[in-house]
């Protein structure tokens, strides 16, 4: 998922529950033509081709750095405190019993729930 500086949803991509989050993060960032500032995200997303394409979109990668790396790339912690907005905005959703248990059997089914949930002002 991702979120802007406020916390309002700018869009989500459904994955399998084994895939890892990082091969999803290029498709969700390539589509917004206006470039952020900063591209804020945890450990999972530690990846130097996502930092390469953060860095080639004009914008500054805050991304905790795997403690196992080699060579650790500049790291701003005061900046990675800006992720609370999008841990708040998956708190709000998973307040949904149907969203945090996963109800739905079907995909479609799911995205189409959290896509109402999204679109209310509830998440806003």
């Amino acid at each position: 998922m991702t979120t802007d500086g406020a916390g309002n949803v700018l869009g989500w991509q459904l994955t399998p529950g084994p895939a890892g989050d990082c091969p999803e993060a290029a498709g969700l960032l390539a589509p917004w033509p206006a470039p952020a500032q900063q591209v804020v995200a945890d450990a999972a997303y530690d990846s130097d081709a996502l930092r390469a394409q953060i860095a080639a979109a004009g914008a500054v990668a805050v991304i905790k750095p795997n403690p196992r790396r080699k060579h650790m790339p500049h790291f701003d912690p005061l900046a990675y405190a800006q992720r609370h907005h999008i841990e708040q905005t998956i708190n709000k959703l998973k307040h949904f019993r149907r969203v945090a248990t996963r109800y739905d059997k079907l995909d479609s089914s799911y995205n189409a729930f959290v896509a109402l949930r999204v679109s209310t002002s509830y998440l806003n």
